[in-house]
């Protein structure tokens, strides 16, 4: 969850802290919203416009004169006015005093806590509410240029409200059961690996990319032909500092073998044809796809594999990761799939032990 979130957009802290904090995600979570709230605090946050309608003595944006003449309100002399006022009470503002409070309640470290608690108490005696934004509230405020600052801060305060796991034992939070969450699953994990790559390869000069349409290249067409014809979206495209190739990485949150005509374990053979397909069917458009790769990647739970093969030029592997084994075993086994220099230079070799459905 910590490489999909946003937070891989974002140098320095996140790259210093990853290695050796990440088996403690809440405490890790806490301390970096610590720390980024206490710095915006330092320099005043981030104000906004809040609409606004009231009776005043003074004119103040515009007048309301529909409700200024039902209430009776000149005789008053008042007038309802509609304004904007300039507030700290902004729905980032609120999102990240939110999860100040959230985090508060999750980790077991005194310091810690005592700190999320007087940040949090500290924007509130500052006039940010309490309660927790809408999506359509935080939808709407945009963080511009100029607030630059507030997206890391944002980003860990999003991520605050994406670490209750389910388990087996009984709680308050209330969670979809797991077996209606197959789709979010399956995109967080492909969002983890392309979080990931742009962590472990961006800093080594590799051009990382994620959800990448291929166009199909054909010479002739029948009218109706484009409006039917299958979409190729890759999951993730690499490619190396010298630009002389190109890794094309296809994840799947299914088991990698399945069962064959004979029963026995098999390659699942759609898999293949999609690799094969995005492979083949972009050569000649640039000379990095004519040498491209590919890799098929699964999770795993207590099993792991491993097989190649160079197909009319193209590499392609079929791996997977092993998401039982610890923060570190994970990172290593993915460094060790994903750099290509661990496996597209194994060309040539068969798949004697698993065979293609």
């Amino acid at each position: 969850m910590l490489y999909a979130s946003d937070l891989t957009r974002v140098r320095g802290a996140f790259d210093a802290v990853v290695e050796e904090d990440i088996d403690d995600i809440p405490e890790l979570i806490a301390g970096l919203l610590a720390n980024a709230v206490e710095r915006r605090l330092r320099r005043n946050f981030t104000r906004g416009y809040r609409h606004r309608e009231k009776a005043l003595t003074r004119v103040r944006g515009r007048i309301d004169i529909l409700t200024t003449e039902s209430r009776q309100l000149l005789s008053r002399g008042e007038a309802h006015c509609r304004f904007e006022d300039l507030t700290v009470d902004t729905p980032r503002n609120r999102l990240v005093r939110a999860a100040l409070e959230l985090m508060a309640r999750l980790v077991q470290n005194n310091d810690l806590l005592r700190q999320c608690r007087a940040l949090a108490a500290t924007l509130g005696r500052a006039g940010v509410g309490g309660a927790r934004p809408t999506r359509a509230e935080l939808a709407a405020d945009q963080i511009g240029r100029n607030d630059a600052p507030d997206r890391f801060m944002v980003a860990l305060a999003r991520l605050a409200f994406d670490l209750a796991l389910p388990t087996e034992d009984a709680g308050a939070t209330s969670l979809v059961a797991p077996d209606r969450e197959e789709a979010w699953v399956r995109r967080l994990f492909e969002k983890a690996i392309l979080g990931f790559a742009r962590v472990d390869l961006e800093p080594l000069g590799w051009s990382v990319r994620g959800s990448i349409p291929l166009e199909w290249q054909f010479s002739s067409a029948s009218a109706r032909l484009a409006t039917v014809l299958p979409r190729m979206v890759t999951d993730i495209i690499l490619d190396p500092p010298a630009a002389d190739r190109r890794l094309v990485i296809d994840t799947k949150f299914t088991s990698i073998l399945g069962t064959g005509r004979f029963g026995d374990a098999s390659l699942k053979s759609g898999y293949l044809y999609q690799m094969y397909a995005y492979l083949r069917s972009q050569e000649g458009r640039d000379h990095r796809w004519d040498v491209s790769a590919g890799l098929l990647l699964h999770p795993a739970v207590g099993s792991e594999l491993y097989e190649h093969a160079v197909i009319q030029g193209h590499s392609i592997a079929f791996a997977t990761v092993d998401l039982g084994g610890t923060a570190t075993a994970i990172r290593n086994e993915l460094r060790r799939i994903i750099r290509a220099e661990t496996w597209l230079q194994r060309g040539g070799l068969s798949l004697p032990s698993v065979g293609i459905c």
